[in-house]
């Protein structure tokens, strides 16, 4: 059958095709190499989404579903791959850590926490024993007390803090209560706090290898948030409980340390100076003496970043480094790079150059090692194709990859998938700026709409993954173009600093030669480009509209619009004098000459704009604000708010519902300016 007459035959990929996708992630490989267990998820018949734990044979067979608590996840091996832990929410609001025998059984709750939240389930090098982060819901705000204030005919308490960091988007409202580490008992259950005080809100740990110690990660200065340079490597004596920080090191941001099998260095995450890990700046891979303190960058010598990731809408995109140990001497590190992710090793001494082990257009995240280092198991995500698991064999010269899991292959064998093309763009300065290109699956010999969808972030990259979103526009008959802007991770330190402080310059001119390159595509209908996008893509397309009328339509989704307000209403307010100058006080010049709203009075451009009332991240004034300076001048516009229990990455992680009902309104909006409309 040609190409053509199987794409015909073939469903095409529509906002309910939702439900027919299974994602997957967190594989966890068994000590010994020969099993992974890894959370299977999808969509629930009470529009929820489903979790479960499934287990694997490395090498053959079929995967099987291993627990039925229906939201566990987050897997974790015993040292001696006898028993497997988890975190299991079988309560809501109230998630436990729960323990199984590796070859099944009964899955017994090992904590009987309050309500609260759980991250960074590790075990220790002795197996009796597990680490755990957790933070407490405030006593106010837990169900019961909720329940008792509607019998009661209560009102909902007040949150009084006096700490500027006291809400995070998609984990709410939790005041002055940070996360503490604990250790459980796994005989008995009996859990101990050990560490108590992280001032910031969240930290990161490991286990020495010989189990004595943890190596934490944190910031306990009194204004953790204004200070990110005083971050330390703290090594807990669990005997004692003595802190002893690592002497000499470098002040700076410090993430995901973890122990050499020797015990004598650890690695990590960071940089110097004062600019969070989130930064225009690259986070390097550091090594230290646990001893001295004498650290060593290992990424100095080239232009990576371990926090470029990779958006998607299928799989949630981390913005945190991923390193491991192979052997004393070695370390593998993730590294984002034009759109693909891949594993690289470095020397620990710097003798050789880094050595990239993975190779393709695709998108790695690699999760753990087997015990002797030899094999490794992570989730691959291709644009054609969701993600799914495989085990890796490393060798000298580089990682071969077996995939083992095909939940969605049937998804991909009966829809009409497209398949993008990569293309270089020149910006005004001579710039190369890369973009990809989805054609419609069929209709291919004629003129389409073209769609410019821009990324958010701004410090993260559009590459190869899977968007659900894109195959539902290409598949509407929409030409799809996706690009990474300046300001993008990817691309080298100066093409991301490029913006700091001054969005709307350089990132506009590149957005803007990519919208000028479409014109010039026969494929592309040229009377009928649209652009749109989500948080900074948002925020772009805001500056589009208010900077030029080339564009037939627009979305502009949880976006950004006024800097000056949004540096006090945001989880993450905006510091004076940091990445922005001035302040939004009495020194707002740089903020306003970067917000989008002050260009609002050129705006002629009918504009969908969509906001979520739970978004924390980006307030739902942003969005309110175009909505009525469009309105009151008459431009054609429509605001869907959608209701607090959604935040910021609901596009991605939002009720099942609503973000059916997000694609069906863009669809819609497209489909009526497309199809001719007139704008007044």
């Amino acid at each position: 059958m040609p190409p053509a007459a199987r794409s015909r035959s073939r469903t095409p990929v529509t906002p309910e095709s939702l439900h027919d996708l299974v994602l997957l992630g967190a594989p966890a490989l068994s000590p010994d190499g020969s099993r992974v267990a890894f959370v299977h998820k999808h969509i629930g018949k009470k529009n929820n989404y489903v979790t479960n734990i499934w287990m694997m044979d490395t090498d053959r067979g079929e995967p099987f579903q291993f627990t039925a608590g229906d939201r566990d996840g987050a897997p974790v091996w015993s040292p001696d791959g006898k028993s497997l832990a988890f975190v299991g929410g079988r309560e809501k609001g109230a998630p436990q850590v729960y323990v199984m025998p590796s070859d099944g059984g009964e899955a017994r709750a090992l904590t009987e926490l309050p309500e609260g939240a759980i991250y960074q389930l590790k075990w220790a090098p002795d197996g009796r024993h597990l680490a755990f982060c957790f933070r407490e819901q405030a006593e106010d705000l837990t169900q019961a007390a909720s329940k008792d204030r509607t019998e009661a005919g209560g009102t909902t308490p007040p949150l009084v803090t006096e700490d500027i960091f006291y809400r995070l988007d998609g984990d709410g409202y939790f005041g002055e209560r940070r996360f503490k580490l604990f250790v459980v008992d796994v005989a008995d259950g009996k859990h101990t706090m050990v560490y108590g005080k992280d001032t910031m809100g969240f930290f990161e740990y490991d286990w020495s290898p010989d189990g004595r110690r943890l190596a934490i990660a944190t910031n306990r200065h009194k204004k953790a948030f204004h200070r990110p340079d005083r971050y330390e490597l703290l090594i807990l004596d669990l005997a004692s409980g003595t802190l002893t920080p690592i002497p000499n090191m470098p002040e700076g941001p410090k993430a995901s340390p973890t122990w050499s099998p020797n015990g004598r260095f650890i690695a990590y995450a960071g940089r110097v100076g004062k600019d969070w890990t989130y930064s225009t700046e690259n986070l390097g891979l550091w090594v230290c003496d646990v001893r001295s303190g004498r650290a060593r960058c290992l990424t100095d010598g080239t232009d990576w970043c371990l926090m470029a990731a990779t958006l998607s809408d299928t799989s949630e995109a981390s913005f945190d480094a991923w390193l491991k140990w192979s052997g004393n001497d070695r370390v593998l590190a993730r590294i984002g790079w034009h759109g693909e992710a891949h594993i690289a090793r470095f020397d620990r001494r710097g003798n050789s150059k880094p050595r990239t082990l993975t190779l393709g257009r695709i998108v790695i995240a690699p999760t753990n090692l087997s015990a002797d280092g030899r094999r490794i198991v992570m989730t691959v995500d291709q644009p054609t194709a969701p993600s799914e698991i495989h085990v890796g064999r490393i060798t000298a010269n580089g990682i071969t990859m077996k995939k083992r899991t095909s939940f969605n292959d049937d998804f991909v064998k009966r829809h009409s998938i497209a398949k993008p093309t990569t293309h270089w763009v020149r910006s005004a300065d001579g710039t190369r700026v890369q973009a990809w290109v989805m054609r419609p699956p069929t209709g291919r010999g004629k003129r389409h709409p073209g769609i410019l969808e821009v990324h958010g972030g701004p410090h993260a990259q559009y590459g190869w993954g899977f968007f659900h979103e894109f195959q539902v526009l290409a598949n509407a008959g929409y030409v799809v173009v996706y690009s990474n802007p300046r300001g993008s991770k990817g691309y080298g330190r100066d093409f991301c600093h490029a913006i700091r402080g001054a969005w709307g310059t350089v990132d506009w001119e590149d957005i803007h030669a990519v919208a000028k390159w479409m014109q010039t595509r026969e494929f592309i209908d040229t009377k009928r480009i649209g652009i749109m996008g989500g948080s900074y893509g948002g925020y772009m397309t805001n500056w589009a509209i208010g900077s030029t009328d080339m564009f037939t339509a627009a979305i502009t989704d949880r976006c950004v619009s006024n800097l000056v307000s949004m540096a006090g209403n945001s989880d993450f307010p905006l510091e004076p004098n940091k990445y922005w100058p001035g302040n939004a006080w009495d020194k707002p010049e740089g903020l306003w000459a970067s917000s989008p709203i002050r260009l609002m009075g050129n705006a002629r451009t009918p504009t969908l704009v969509i906001h979520s009332e739970g978004d924390l991240r980006c307030n739902i004034e942003q969005g309110e604000q175009v909505f009525t300076a469009l309105k009151q001048q008459n431009v054609p516009a429509r605001f869907v708010r959608y209701p607090r229990e959604t935040s910021h990455g609901m596009s991605r992680g939002g009720p099942p519902d609503m973000r059916l009902h997000r694609l069906d309104e863009i669809l819609t909006w497209w489909k009526r300016w497309f199809s001719g409309k007139k704008r007044r």
